[in-house]
C-alpha cells in the first residue's frame, strides 16, 4: 500500500515493539518464575530460548508484516490463501485481550492514584484489592478511562500516536525501573539484605531438582518468553508492516529482544530483593497477587520512602501497561483498516467502543456477573480468566504453530530470510533459523499447548 504509514526510523519501530513486549508479564510473572525455578538456572535457560526460539518467532512475524505490508488479518492470506485462517485467529487474539487488559490497566491506575494521594498504607491492608475489584462502579470508570486513552493514541496514527508516545514512555520507564531496582538492592531488615535477594535471582539452584523438574523450568521459561515478546497476537505483523524497507530488520529484532529481556531482568532485581527482605521467600507470588497485594505490603514496611517507591512503581507499571495495550489495539485497528477498507479514525472508534463495552462486562464479572469455573489447567476462573485462558493458552499457540507450518513447510524459510536480508544484511543465524522454524519451534509449541490444556 503506497499510502501506508510507517515508523520514521528503526528506533521508532524498536521502541514501539519493545513497548509492546514490555508489559505486565515482565513485571508480575518473570520475577516469580525466576525465584521459583532455580534463579540463575531459569535466567540461563530463558536467555538461550530468547536467542533461538524468541528470535525465530519475532523475525518471522516482523518479516511477514514488512513483506506483505498488511495487518495480521490479511497478511497470511497474501502469503498463501489457504492459510488465511491463521490471520483470523491472529486478529481474534488481540480483540479478546484488549478489553481485559484495559480492565487491569484500570487496576494499575487505581493503585497509582492511591499512592499519589498518600494512601499507600490503605492499599496494603488485607481486602483492599478484593474490595476494589468487587465494587461496581470504580473499576468500570477506570477501565473506560484507560481504554479511551488507548483510543486517542491509536486515533492519532503511527507517527503522531504510537511512535511519539513510545519514544517518551519507554526511556522514562527504563529509568524508573533502574532506579527502583537500585534502591531495592540497598534494603535491609533483620539481617536480611537486598543482596541476599539478588543471590536468589542470580545463583543457579538445582538442589533437589530431578530431570523432570528441569524440563518444567524449560517449559516455564518458554511459556514466559512466548507470552512476553508479543508474538502470535498479530502485533509484530502490524508493526512490521510499518517498518521501512531500508531498515535493518534483524538488527531491530535483536534490539527488541535485548530491551525486553533486560527489562524483565531488572523487574526481577526490583521485586525479588524487596520481597525477600520484608516477606521472605514465601512472599514471592505471581500475577495480580504479587503486584496488588504483596508489593503494597512491602512498600508499607519501607516507611515514608515506601510511598515514593510505590508512586514510581505503579506509574512505571502504568506506562508498561499502556505501551502494551496500544499495540494490542493497533493489531485490531490495522486489521479493520486492511480487511474492511476503513480509514483509521472509523476503525479506531469502532474497536474502542467494542473494547469499552466488553471491558465493562469484564469488570462486572467480579460482582454482578460473578461465577466460577475450573479450567483444563486446573485454575479457577471468572470472565477475565476465561478470556485470558482462551486467548493465551489456546489461540496463541495455534497461531504460532500455524505460522511455523506456513513458513517452514509451505512457502519456505527463505521467504523470511530473503525479506530480512533484502538490503544485503547478514543473517548469521540462518541455519539455526531454518531448523527452529521447521522442527524445534513447532514441537516446543505443541508441548506448550498440551501443557496449557492440562494434558500433563
Amino acid at each position: 500500500m503506497k499510502n501506508r504509514h510507517s515508523f520514521s526510523g528503526s528506533m521508532g519501530f524498536v521502541l514501539a515493539a519493545a513497548g509492546s513486549a514490555v508489559g505486565l508479564g515482565n513485571i508480575w510473572r518473570f520475577p516469580y518464575l525466576t525465584a521459583k525455578d532455580g534463579g540463575g538456572l531459569f535466567l540461563v535457560i530463558y536467555l538461550i530460548l530468547a536467542l533461538t526460539f524468541g528470535f525465530t518467532m519475532l523475525v518471522t512475524e516482523v518479516s511477514i508484516g514488512r513483506k506483505t505490508r498488511q495487518s495480521p488479518l490479511t497478511a497470511y492470506r497474501k502469503l498463501n490463501p489457504k492459510f488465511g485462517w491463521i490471520g483470523v485467529f491472529a486478529c481474534i487474539v488481540p480483540f479478546m485481550i484488549m478489553p481485559y487488559y484495559c480492565s487491569i490497566g484500570g487496576w494499575v491506575m487505581k493503585y497509582a492514584l492511591t499512592f499519589m494521594t498518600g494512601n499507600g498504607a490503605a492499599a496494603a491492608e488485607d481486602g483492599f484489592f478484593t474490595g476494589f475489584i468487587t465494587s461496581q462502579y470504580e473499576p468500570i470508570i477506570l477501565a473506560v478511562i484507560f481504554t479511551l486513552v488507548n483510543g486517542i493514541i491509536i486515533y492519532r496514527g503511527v507517527n503522531k500516536g504510537i511512535e511519539r508516545i513510545s519514544k517518551i514512555l519507554m526511556p522514562v520507564l527504563f529509568v524508573m525501573i533502574i532506579g527502583i531496582a537500585g534502591f531495592s538492592l540497598t534494603l535491609k531488615q533483620n539481617g536480611v539484605t537486598g543482596l541476599d535477594g539478588l543471590k536468589v535471582l542470580l545463583i543457579p539452584n538445582v538442589s533437589g531438582m530431578s530431570l523432570r523438574d528441569i524440563l518444567m523450568v524449560v517449559m516455564d521459561a518458554m511459556g514466559q518468553l512466548f507470552y512476553s515478546i508479543s508474538v502470535a497476537m498479530g502485533i509484530m505483523i502490524a508493526y512490521g508492516s510499518y517498518l521501512k524497507d531500508e531498515n535493518n530488520l534483524v538488527f531491530s529484532v535483536n534490539q527488541i529482544e535485548i530491551f525486553d529481556t533486560l527489562v524483565a531482568f531488572l523487574a526481577a532485581v526490583m521485586i525479588i530483593p524487596a520481597v525477600i527482605v520484608f516477606m521472605g521467600p514465601e512472599g514471592m507470588t505471581s500475577g495480580p497477587g504479587l503486584m496488588f497485594i504483596a508489593l503494597p505490603k512491602v512498600f508499607r514496611q519501607m516507611g515514608t520512602m515506601g510511598t515514593v517507591v510505590g508512586i514510581v512503581f505503579f506509574l512505571m507499571v502504568l506506562m508498561a501497561a499502556l505501551t502494551s495495550s496500544i499495540s494490542i489495539e493497533e493489531a485490531v485497528v490495522s486489521s479493520f483498516m486492511d480487511h474492511f477498507h476503513m480509514d483509521r479514525k472509523k476503525a479506531t472508534l469502532i474497536e474502542t467502543a467494542i473494547a469499552v463495552v466488553i471491558a465493562i462486562v469484564v469488570c462486572l464479572g467480579y460482582n454482578v456477573f460473578y461465577f466460577e469455573v475450573t479450567l483444563p489447567n486446573g485454575g479457577v476462573a471468572q470472565i477475565l480468566d476465561i478470556m485470558d485462558y482462551v486467548s493465551n493458552n489456546i489461540l496463541m499457540p495455534i497461531v504460532a504453530i500455524g505460522t511455523c507450518i506456513l513458513i517452514g513447510w509451505v512457502v519456505g524459510p527463505d521467504t523470511v530470510v530473503d525479506e530480512a536480508t533484502k538490503n544485503g544484511e547478514h543473517f548469521n543465524r540462518r541455519k539455526l533459523y531454518n531448523v527452529m522454524i521447521r522442527f524445534v519451534s513447532p514441537v516446543m509449541l505443541v508441548i506448550l499447548f498440551a501443557k496449557a490444556l492440562g494434558l500433563f
